[in-house]
């Protein structure tokens, strides 16, 4: 993975502000002030129940409007990909979704920032093209709209925003729009992949609004209102205008204020009014809440970024090549190793397939003979104080042994768990150049002792990583013997210094090269102690495991290497 080249950084959501939140709720008062002032309570109530029953027993009716709605979004999905051409139909179709939702449970329409983090997050496409593109076509919309409700119900706009406040909109939309268009004409003179919204694009728009009119058309027929399309059309389009800058969640309160004061304009009695418009929200709700979530998942990368590898990973990468006298170097780090690792050390082959071993500890910081007795039984030792973290003494063991010049690059652990003869096994599909990352699995192979609690642990990560990468092969998520080829070595990063098993598996696997198995025997250390916790192991993790699925840069520190590090 090629994390310098990241996505830009998603735009921050504003938090929301309890003075927000009190003007919702005046707003949502002042509408139900003005429904109880204007109509029998009683009646309303029973409105309200008619209609519900009423569309819940048509469900054909509403189903054909729902497919419209949704069709009103698959014509601004084509209009987006339109003007950013480089931006995919699934990726278009999720963001609006995905906006919808956010409108649907967010203030002040703060569903339009989700639209432009939902492409950011899971496209290649910048911030600023994404943003130019969705302020051009909001814009293009509103103002589509606004002809709308001007062609079909000019009296009950006037009426339900009044004419000075119509008069303005229209301004202010078109200056919008005019701003827009500019900001989009210079990023195109920049060579960026964008076209501006000619006639298909407005074109789509209108047709889109005219679909979404089927919704609120479908409802009053199943509850026995009066209301031709013409006027739905017209009542929708005033509905939206109404709530451009909707100040409460989904415009509740705005909405049905709007609207039923947009069908009153048209001869609909108050109570039958308020229920039609309130069933409509109710079903345009449920619809957004459904789909948008789904949006939030699919297409992958999710809004959340990836959580597994992709199905297509690229090609094995062409094998490093290496002289007949290259070595087998084994890197084992130690933490306090002292009773366990000299014997490791001289357990290790001398050679293996005819290569000569060369043994290389890397010292994490070890505040006992650690050093001293790896040296003794013949290893050359590198690092020493400050303590950083397994992830980072691996990272300079990787980087130690590509130094060297290897055929072949083994980790192991210098605990004493692994069996340092099972080397020629682990080492051989590497140098045969049938593997580049090979795993010993103590689960294929033979385990001595392993407490229930680590063999739980050690299952349940293993599983995880499994669907991750989803290799139903992997056995050993967590395994402490591994191999890599020369290219794998050097390619291979550990995005966090806390520890490196399931970030060095998805970063190789991610870059193509051939992962195989094989089984090693193990038994549980006699001495010293694991630096596993759980609690702080997942905290830890969880994060860097999400980062290197989706390609970013981080350094989650264990509390020891962030001290290391602010000393420096």
């Amino acid at each position: 993975m090629q994390r310098s080249s990241g996505h830009p950084p998603a735009p921050r959501r504003p938090a929301a502000s309890p003075l927000r939140t009190i003007a919702g709720l005046v707003l949502l008062a002042a509408g139900v002030a003005y429904l109880l002032n204007v109509a029998d309570l009683a009646a309303l109530t029973g409105s309200v129940r008619d209609v519900g029953a009423t569309v819940a027993g048509s469900p054909l009716g509403i189903g054909v409007a729902l497919l419209a709605y949704a069709g009103a979004f698959g014509l601004r999905t084509w209009a987006w990909c339109r003007v950013l051409p480089v931006l995919s139909h699934g990726h278009a179709w999720a963001a609006l979704h995905v906006s919808l939702l956010g409108n649907h449970v967010l203030p002040l329409r703060l569903g339009e920032v989700l639209r432009i983090s939902s492409v950011v997050r899971r496209t290649d496409v910048g911030l600023q093209p994404a943003a130019a593109s969705t302020v051009a076509l909001r814009l293009t919309d509103l103002l589509t709209v606004a002809g709308l409700a001007l062609a079909f119900a000019p009296t009950v706009l006037a009426g339900v925003v009044g004419v000075p406040w119509a008069l303005a909109l229209a301004a202010l939309l078109l200056i919008g729009v005019a701003g827009a268009l500019a900001w989009l004409r210079t990023l195109t003179t920049d060579g960026a992949a964008l076209r501006l919204p000619g006639p298909p694009v407005v074109a789509a728009a209108v047709v889109a609004w005219l679909l979404e009119a089927t919704v609120v058309f479908a409802v009053a027929v199943a509850a026995g209102v009066p209301l031709s399309y013409p006027a739905a059309v017209g009542v929708t389009a005033v509905t939206i205008v109404a709530q451009a800058v909707a100040v409460t969640p989904g415009g509740i309160g705005s909405y049905e204020a709007a609207g039923t004061a947009g069908l009153v304009a048209l001869g609909v009695p108050v109570a039958d009014a308020f229920a039609v418009v309130l069933a409509t929200h109710a079903l345009k709700t449920g619809y957004a809440l459904v789909l948008g979530s789904v949006a939030l998942f699919a297409p992958a990368p999710g809004w959340w970024g990836r959580w597994r590898l992709p199905v297509e990973l690229p090609q094995r990468p062409e094998p490093a090549t290496y002289g007949p006298e290259a070595p087998v170097v084994v890197f084992l780090p130690a933490h306090n190793e002292q009773d366990s690792v000299g014997d490791v050390v001289r357990r290790l082959p001398a050679e293996v397939d005819g290569r000569p071993v060369r043994v290389v500890v890397v010292d994490d910081g070890s505040t006992d003979a650690t050093a001293e007795r790896a040296a003794a039984a013949g290893a050359r030792v590198v690092g020493g104080p400050p303590r950083r973290g397994l992830g980072a003494t691996v990272r300079r063991g990787l980087a130690e042994a590509v130094a060297l010049a290897p055929a072949c690059v083994v980790y192991l652990d210098a605990d004493g768990e692994y069996a340092p003869e099972d080397l020629v096994a682990v080492a051989a599909p590497v140098l045969s150049g049938a593997a580049d990352y090979v795993v010993g699995s103590r689960f294929a192979g033979t385990i001595d002792v392993m407490r229930p609690h680590r063999r739980a642990g050690n299952v349940a990560l293993t599983a995880w990583v499994r669907w991750m990468t989803r290799r139903g092969d992997l056995t050993d998520g967590q395994s402490g013997y591994r191999a890599f080829s020369p290219a794998a070595a050097a390619a291979a990063e550990v995005v966090h210094d806390y520890n490196y098993a399931q970030v060095l598996t998805l970063d190789l696997l991610a870059k193509g090269f051939c992962y195989t198995e094989v089984p090693i025997s193990y038994s549980f250390r006699t001495s010293g102690t694991s630096f596993v916790r759980l609690h702080r192991y997942l905290r830890r993790v969880l994060p860097a495991v999400h980062a290197e699925l989706n390609d970013r840069q981080v350094s989650v520190l264990d509390d020891v290497g962030a001290e290391a590090l602010a000393r420096r």
